[in-house]
């Protein structure tokens, strides 16, 4: 019954806010923001507790002033991706501004496939979707398996209607397939910053140890592919911010387990940076470091559904 109400919320959301207009798509998130917040959920209490550790010397009042924050920009990213389908391409190449977007496109002149590897900031599916329509880049990404398998269902609809080919996260054969997008020249994207699998690799991450997923620096090693970290914020204006980062170089030497880890460090190294300047924009409502985790199987924690 929890899964078909979950289905049942997402599709109204899909069918209802993308009819309404976009002053009032705002004040609606805002609201439900606001309400989400003023109840201290544990996903309110967890991203609290994730921000923290992102902005040490912050005191109470100024940790909830971001969660606050936080939710309302984590409410921001639904609210655009349920209208996402209906806007224009004009519309989706003015809501973004990408600063060095010359590092992706030098990448693909050269001919080589390129790893684009976000973490949970700001809208990734309005950076995908300006990909594919401004930049005429076709990619590909993954996808969580969600329940109920109707929801998946909408969620992978919904990606490739905005120009994506989107793989079921499932271990080596998505990653097979990836490694030959790569090699033909592709592009792939990958939301990196939080490890779904049991290989990651630990990293350290605003002075503690986290775990964060392999696959875009293997995926670099193995193919050649320029690995191009990017974060995402958004300001006051309807418009989100994002940066692609220096490419994370492989080494020169060491073993493929060891570049991949060094890799890796760099790619958390570029997140920390983006997510510091903004730390309200990263939308963490589970837990992340190894020391909050439980080894022990257990629920998710968050009050609502993380961004598949």
């Amino acid at each position: 019954m929890k899964e078909e109400l979950t289905d049942a919320l997402y599709g109204l959301g899909w069918a209802t806010v993308k009819r309404l207009p976009e002053p009032a798509v705002a004040a609606l998130g805002r609201q439900i923001a606001d309400a989400a917040w003023r109840r201290r959920g544990r996903g309110v209490l967890r991203l609290e507790a994730n921000l923290a550790r992102v902005v040490p010397d912050a005191g109470p009042e100024r940790l909830a002033e971001l969660s606050r924050a936080g939710m309302r920009s984590y409410m921001r990213y639904w609210m655009e991706s349920f209208r996402l389908p209906v806007w224009s391409p004009e519309r989706i190449r003015s809501g973004i501004d990408v600063q060095g977007v010359e590092r992706l496109e030098e990448a693909l002149a050269a001919g080589r496939g390129v790893v684009l590897a976000l973490p949970h900031m700001g809208n990734y599916d309005l950076a995908g979707a300006w990909l594919t329509t401004a930049m005429g880049i076709p990619f590909t990404t993954v996808a969580e398996r969600l329940r109920p398998e109707k929801l998946y269902d909408r969620f992978v609809a919904y990606r490739e209607g905005l120009g994506m080919e989107v793989l079921p996260h499932a271990g080596a054969g998505a990653f097979g397939t990836l490694a030959r997008r790569l090699r033909a020249g592709g592009a792939v994207c990958l939301v990196a910053d939080r490890d779904l699998s049991s290989s990651g690799i630990e990293v350290d991450f605003f002075k503690e140890r986290a775990k964060m997923p392999a696959g875009p620096a293997a995926l670099a090693v193995q193919t050649g592919a320029a690995l191009l970290p990017v974060t995402l914020w958004y300001d006051r204006s309807p418009v989100m911010r994002a940066r692609i980062h220096e490419a994370v170089e492989e080494p020169p030497s060491g073993s493929r387990g060891e570049k991949v880890a060094a890799m890796t460090q760099q790619l958390a190294d570029a997140f920390a940076s983006g997510i510091a300047e903004h730390p309200h924009d990263w939308h963490m409502l589970q837990r992340l470091w190894l020391a909050d985790l439980d080894p022990r199987p257990r629920t998710d924690e968050s009050s609502g559904t993380e961004k598949p």
